[in-house]
């Protein structure tokens, strides 16, 4: 049940960072990196690294058909990269979103290969 509950806080993060990048954005606030920045991104890349961890370990376990760990790698590097981005108005939005998009898909097959798995154990 953690790996879901998880999975559903990195989801959190990626809205969370999304909303913040439109805000800074409109409001033209320059953030304070020891004091707003610093701490967020500490919290947040400390989820991400327990995250992919846990998934690593969950991949070689079960083998989900659509789920691997080079995915995980990636989805580790754009994570930790855009939560720190989405504090600066300066940002490229493409790119931002594009990444934000790619990590939710992400999550989100993660989530489904988890109910499959659920739903094949009900079997046994």
């Amino acid at each position: 049940m953690s790996r879901i509950n998880d999975t559903r806080v990195l989801l959190s993060i990626c809205d969370a960072c999304e909303e913040r990048f439109y805000r800074m954005r409109e409001t033209g606030h320059e953030p304070d990196f020891f004091g707003e920045v610093k701490p967020y991104a500490d919290v947040s890349h400390q989820a991400i690294a327990d995250w992919a961890d846990e998934m690593k370990s969950w991949i070689v376990k079960v083998k989900p058909r659509y789920v691997h760990a080079v995915q995980v790698d990636s989805l580790k590097d754009s994570m930790t990269q855009f939560v720190v981005q989405s504090f600066y108005k300066e940002t490229g939005k493409k790119r931002f979103i594009l990444s934000i998009n790619a990590a939710r898909y992400t999550l989100q097959t993660v989530l489904n290969a988890m109910a499959n798995e659920e739903g094949e154990h009900k079997d046994d």
